[in-house]
């Protein structure tokens, strides 16, 4: 069985709850698929991690945040 990386119990250190990991890691994920399909139309290559490993690895650098609104997670 593999290890995740970065673990569950690093990534809570910057996220209130599971639901917002999920909800800002899904979001960030979105937006990585965007600049890979962009840079892809561009360079013609496609390479690059899975974007949600790339999304969670973001996170435990703590180069994602969020901030919580009455409508929801921005």
């Amino acid at each position: 069985m593999a290890l995740n990386k970065p673990s569950l119990d690093d990534l809570m250190d910057y996220v209130d709850s599971r639901y917002t990991l999920v909800v800002i890691s899904a979001k960030r994920a979105r937006q990585v698929t965007e600049i890979a399909i962009q840079q892809d139309e561009e360079e013609k290559t496609w390479v690059f991690d899975k974007p949600v490993s790339a999304a969670l690895k973001e996170v435990a650098q703590g180069n994602v945040t969020f901030r919580r609104t009455k409508q929801g997670i921005k």
